[in-house]
């Protein structure tokens, strides 16, 4: 006899959005580290590490599981506004890096950031598709009738 047992929660250490937001981390603080050594203009700077401010705080933010617990704002939607907005900064940067004849370490600065774009994307679309095809998951609001 088979038991239907819930499964059980997967972390998001071990998730697909946690690898790839872990990955979009780490390039973004690589480019970040190449704009630094560069002594790039400070506006990259700037916008690299607000970008890994912000990753790590939703990095935190899903490890502790606080979207649980934190229920009044709707975490996903923040998030996909947050992986595109960053997508368009770090294209906006790196194609800026990349234009002009410039030193190594910007250039290498400037692919990292393209990457990091493509995996912001890449986190956005993830997001998107998970509240798309499952809508009853952990993300879905209720009607206010519901409640009554």
């Amino acid at each position: 006899m088979m038991s239907t047992l819930k499964p059980k929660h997967r972390p998001f250490c071990f998730s697909v959005k946690g690898h790839v937001k872990m990955l979009r981390l780490a390039l973004n603080v690589t480019s970040m580290t190449f704009f630094i050594i560069a002594q790039a203009p400070e506006p990259y700077i700037v916008i690299t590490g607000f970008e890994v401010t912000v990753i790590f705080f939703f990095i935190i933010l899903y490890i502790l599981r606080l979207d649980r617990l934190i229920d009044f704002l709707f975490w996903p939607l923040l998030d996909i506004i947050n992986s595109m907005v960053a997508a368009v900064f770090m294209i906006i940067v790196s194609v800026l890096a990349l234009l002009p004849e410039t030193t190594t370490f910007i250039v290498l600065g400037g692919v990292f950031g393209l990457l990091t774009a493509v995996c912001c994307i890449a986190d956005g679309v993830l997001i998107y598709r998970k509240l798309l095809f499952n809508p009853s998951g952990p993300y879905q609001k209720r009607a206010i009738h519901d409640k009554i």
